[in-house]
């Protein structure tokens, strides 16, 4: 990447005090094996029971990692509440309406406090989460690396920051992910990761009536449930093939010009993006293998380990 790509992303970093991510301490799959054993079951079990009563809820498991990740690293800060010493990062423009999944969260929390109290992260709970939510729903797996430990904080104005919008070109997105430690190559890959899920009219309402690289049927079907006003919040599947099936149908939509939103089009639209694409429609094995090492790469985002943080007794509040 060129070095003046990272310049901006870099002043706003020093500008608002924040620094570049790096991992503190090592990470384990093993890391619950004894404190834990049934740590990942349990986990498991209530994401598959969340999903089957609302398919949904899988995307926005995976979508609470990624944001929570973006901001400070992976220590769940996403979660918290505000309180009289801050604001949380819930109203942060990108989440502020649509980031949820919490009440899982909750029940998760919950059944691991029962089986093992104060052992089991907040921030690890939304990693394992995240990716039993992509295997059930047809998508590969990985193993999760743990040992996270959760903030006592949260920092809205970082979520404000760091969490790429919709509206987001090329460029500034590819920038967005060096910031985090992560390549192209990984910013297109867990852009993948809209295969599942929905958006809702505000963030892809600009799309489908400013721009032209966009086909044009599909725009018009769009534009009878999304109004050039009101309707804010009526939901598109970001795959609008398989929303609820993790698969490669995503990248097939960006070649006919049918990405949802401008930042999704923006990885299929005459670049350096397009041939990445391309490989992951030919070939889904190699989508899966390249999604799976970058959420993986993701997770290891600045962790909070060792002596630092703390293992919230409720992952809405600090201890």
């Amino acid at each position: 990447m060129a070095r003046g790509k990272l310049f901006l992303p870099l002043l706003v970093l020093i500008t608002f005090g924040f620094s570049l991510p790096h991992v503190h301490g090592k990470l384990s799959p093993n890391y619950y094996s004894s404190s834990c054993p049934k740590a990942l079951s349990i986990v498991n079990e209530v994401v598959v029971a969340a999903i089957k009563n609302e398919t949904r809820i899988g995307a926005s498991l995976l979508r609470l990692h990624f944001h929570d990740c973006f901001v400070n690293g992976c220590d769940a800060s996403v979660l918290l509440d505000d309180n009289s010493t801050f604001t949380g990062e819930k109203t942060a423009r990108p989440n502020n309406g649509s980031i949820r999944g919490f009440e899982v969260v909750d029940h998760i929390k919950a059944q691991l406090e029962n089986a093992c109290p104060k052992v089991v992260s907040c921030a690890d709970i939304l990693a394992i989460a995240a990716r039993d939510s992509v295997v059930y729903l047809g998508g590969p797996s990985w193993a999760v690396k743990l040992g996270r430990r959760d903030s006592l904080t949260a920092n809205r104005t970082a979520a404000n920051t760091f969490i790429p919008p919709p509206t987001f070109n090329l460029s500034a997105l590819n920038s967005s992910f060096a910031v985090q430690g992560l390549s192209f190559k990984d910013m297109v890959t867990l852009s993948g990761g809209h295969t599942i899920g929905f958006a809702r009219c505000t963030s892809f309402r600009a799309h489908i009536y400013n721009d032209t690289n966009i086909d044009p049927s599909f725009a018009n079907s769009l534009k009878k449930i999304c109004p050039l006003s009101g309707k804010d919040n009526v939901l598109q599947g970001l795959d609008r093939q398989t929303n609820a099936h993790f698969d490669k149908d995503y990248y097939e939509n960006l070649v006919v010009k049918k990405g949802l939103l401008h930042s999704d089009q923006e990885l299929y639209n005459g670049n350096a993006a397009d041939s990445l694409v391309k490989k992951f429609v030919k070939k889904q094995s190699s989508f899966f293998k390249n999604f799976a090492k970058s959420m993986i790469k993701m997770g290891d985002i600045s962790p909070l380990t060792g002596s630092q943080g703390e293992i919230r007794l409720n992952c809405r509040v600090a201890n």
